[in-house]
């Protein structure tokens, strides 16, 4: 329940970040968005209600998948090139890219 609330949140202030025009909170957006599908991976994988997924435990019933454990290591390296891609693209963006919205000039 509280990793469904915790996803819950962070896709909510994901999608407030992108609908930002500024190029730093829609990558800040993609990042928590990342995270958001890094929890819900966790909490699919049934952690919780499990032991540690390595080791040797008497019943094998209680040892955790580690499968989601490892595709949330690859979604968190995945993630963190992707933005460090999309922050270089900030960066070295044109000067002409206008992300704030101007009045239209009054023509006399």
């Amino acid at each position: 329940m509280s990793a469904a609330v915790i996803a819950g949140l962070l896709v909510f202030g994901a999608v407030y970040l992108l609908m930002q025009r500024e190029m730093l909170r829609v990558i800040l957006g993609f990042v928590l968005l990342g995270h958001a599908g890094n929890v819900v991976l966790m909490a699919a994988g049934g952690s919780a209600r499990r032991h540690e997924p390595f080791g040797a435990p008497e019943d094998l019933s209680t040892v955790a998948d580690p499968l989601p454990q490892a595709f949330v290591l690859t979604a968190i390296v995945i993630a963190f090139s992707i933005t460090i891609v999309m922050l270089v693209l900030a960066v070295t963006g044109r000067d002409d890219d206008d992300t704030e919205a101007k009045p239209e000039e009054v023509r006399s």
